[in-house]
C-alpha cells in the first residue's frame, strides 16, 4: 500500500502540489483528466482550487475523486 495524502495545494496550472504521509512532496498533473467524464468540471479553476485532503486522497465538493495509489504512483517528486 502506498503513502495517502495529508495535504493538497492547487495550482493555477492544473496541477496538485501534494504532501503524502510519509513525508514526500509531489506534483500531479491533472491535465490529462480535463476531457473524461466526471472530471470535465475540474476545467473551472475556482471549482478546481475546491480540492481537498480526505481519507487519505483528495476530492472536490462534488465528490470527484483521485485514487491514492494512482496520486502516488503517477506524481513527480519534489527534491528534499
Amino acid at each position: 500500500m502506498n503513502p495517502r495524502v495529508v495535504k493538497v495545494t492547487p495550482g493555477d496550472d492544473y496541477t496538485l502540489s501534494l504532501l503524502f504521509a510519509n513525508g514526500e512532496k509531489a506534483i500531479y498533473d491533472c491535465r490529462d483528466l480535463l476531457d473524461h467524464g466526471v472530471f470535465k468540471e475540474l476545467r473551472d479553476k475556482n471549482y478546481f482550487k475546491q480540492v481537498r485532503a480526505e481519507h487519505g486522497t483528495i476530492a472536490w465538493p462534488h465528490e470527484q475523486d483521485i485514487c491514492p495509489d494512482t496520486l502516488y504512483l503517477d506524481s513527480r517528486r519534489e527534491p528534499a
